[in-house]
């Protein structure tokens, strides 16, 4: 019980963080709304998706992938939760240098890995610096694009 109360806390503050940081970075309501945040209830409680500005296909293509390549089990349901993440930050371990927790949470050290691979082979120019700001979100969407194409 108490495991739960902590895993639900700790995914209400990094929501609230990333929410704070959009709107620390200037963001309009309109302007945020590339950033996808959506409560998917189960059987630890509310657990948060962030698809970071990808569609349902994009994000389906990018579960395709995970699943080929990375041990993604889950439903190829375009909603980038908790186990879509897991295997994402394996793959950013095998290649672009995460060696944080692989625990299913976006949080800064992995959007600095996935900023890593987004400026390799996406056109992301900024800094890597584990927000995920307008420049992540639009590359970050040109690798859901390149999912669809090979998955």
């Amino acid at each position: 019980m108490r495991r739960n109360i902590l895993k639900r806390t700790a995914v209400s503050i990094i929501a609230a963080a990333g929410i704070a940081t959009v709107s620390l970075a200037g963001a309009t309501v309109s302007s945020a709304t590339p950033f996808t945040q959506t409560a998917v209830t189960g059987e630890v409680g509310t657990l948060a998706v962030y698809n970071f500005g990808l569609n349902t296909t994009q994000a389906k293509a990018v579960q395709r992938c995970l699943a080929e390549e990375y041990d993604y089990n889950g439903a190829i349901d375009g909603l980038l939760g908790t186990n879509s993440w897991k295997a994402l930050q394996r793959a950013l371990a095998d290649h672009w240098d995460y060696n944080d927790e692989i625990d299913g949470i976006p949080g800064p050290n992995t959007i600095k890995a996935v900023q890593r691979m987004l400026k390799a082979s996406y056109g992301y120019t900024g800094p890597i610096d584990g927000i995920a700001g307008d420049g992540t979100l639009a590359a970050f969407q040109k690798f859901g694009n390149k999912a669809i194409e090979v998955c």
